[in-house]
């Protein structure tokens, strides 16, 4: 399962052409389908994105729900039917579709926000400001993780 870390800032060319960061390419690798799949964030102008894998687990949730309810037509309407898939070029690159420009207010640079099982492509000072504004949220609250269980022996948890 790909884990995308770190924040890198790439150029946008005229044509839409960014590279894709190395090290997201990497935990890419191994994929069927070499590229990546991108959709609007529901929440922010940004972009949200990740392998097939990312979209079989995202097609699992919808699935949990109830054959032609109106959560799960909800759902797959907004989720797959604005999923892109973008492949890469030769050279790490990829195209992105004017749609997905436009809803990050992307110009001459992206970038790439590592945000574990997926990562996003955000305008750099949007998200600059959308890091700022969370760092803060998350001090106010006093938020913290707890630590995972350690793994036993046959990869289970104790």
């Amino acid at each position: 399962m790909a884990l995308f870390l770190s924040t890198t800032v790439n150029k946008i060319d005229r044509k839409g052409r960014v590279s894709v960061p190395a090290a997201f390419r990497s935990e890419l690798a191994g994929q069927e389908f070499h590229g990546i799949v991108a959709m609007p964030s529901f929440k922010a102008s940004a972009l949200q994105c990740g392998g097939m894998d990312w979209m079989e687990r995202l097609s699992s949730g919808v699935s949990e729900y109830d054959m032609f309810s109106d959560e799960q037509d909800m759902l797959s309407a907004t989720l797959f039917a604005s999923a892109q898939r973008i492949a890469f070029d030769g050279d790490g690159r990829i195209l992105l579709p004017e749609s997905l420009i436009s809803h990050a207010k992307l110009t001459d640079q992206a970038a790439f926000v590592g945000r574990g099982k997926l990562f996003e492509i955000w305008e750099p000072e949007a998200f600059a400001q959308h890091q700022a504004d969370a760092m803060k949220r998350v001090a106010e609250r006093g938020l913290t993780l707890r630590p995972a269980a350690p793994a036993n022996d046959d990869g289970g948890q104790k």
